[in-house]
């Protein structure tokens, strides 16, 4: 019988891959939703998406720190020093993947491109990440090109029809 409590020491309960992946999915459709969110009422001036931006980075980190926190507590075991830090220090693939949107919003507060219609960017831009993602995920699983491509477009279209769903639920 195998030793499972050394195993369980040696093998990361948490693999940077699959990290990456649900952080920047979660981080995508998070972005999205909250572009459609701060831009329903209409408020499209240069302030507002200076607003908007720093509103979802506080949202970003906010998610992070929550997420790191549930899996902290998900995580039984013996604690170790460091180890709230380290769950925390792991969700950087959840606010890395918000930061583009965030930049997009900002930049249209800074005058970069017009305030009033960057929402069709951000919701291509998190669109596409979902497509590289899935397209990623399945690759490292050790999916063919064709199905890997196949995931990818799946995985965008389930972010299409979250954004879709949350815009016909405003």
């Amino acid at each position: 019988m195998a030793d499972t409590t050394q195993a369980a020491r040696t093998t990361p309960a948490r693999d940077t891959r699959s990290m990456v992946v649900f952080g920047g999915v979660y981080g995508a459709v998070v972005a999205s939703a909250m572009v459609a969110a701060l831009t329903e009422y209409g408020h499209s001036t240069r302030g507002d998406r200076r607003y908007d931006a720093a509103w979802l980075l506080v949202t970003a980190f906010a998610s992070a720190l929550a997420h790191g926190y549930a899996h902290y507590i998900a995580e039984r075991g013996p604690r170790r020093r460091g180890q709230a830090l380290r769950a925390l220090a792991a969700e950087w693939p959840l606010v890395v993947a918000m930061l583009p949107t965030a930049l997009i919003l900002a930049g249209a507060g800074w005058g970069w491109w017009p305030a009033d219609r960057v929402e069709l960017p951000a919701f291509v831009f998190n669109i596409g990440l979902l497509f590289v993602l899935g397209l990623l995920s399945a690759r490292w699983a050790g999916r063919r090109w064709p199905a890997a491509l196949v995931t990818g477009v799946g995985d965008a279209l389930l972010g299409l029809f979250v954004v879709v769903a949350n815009a016909l639920i405003k």
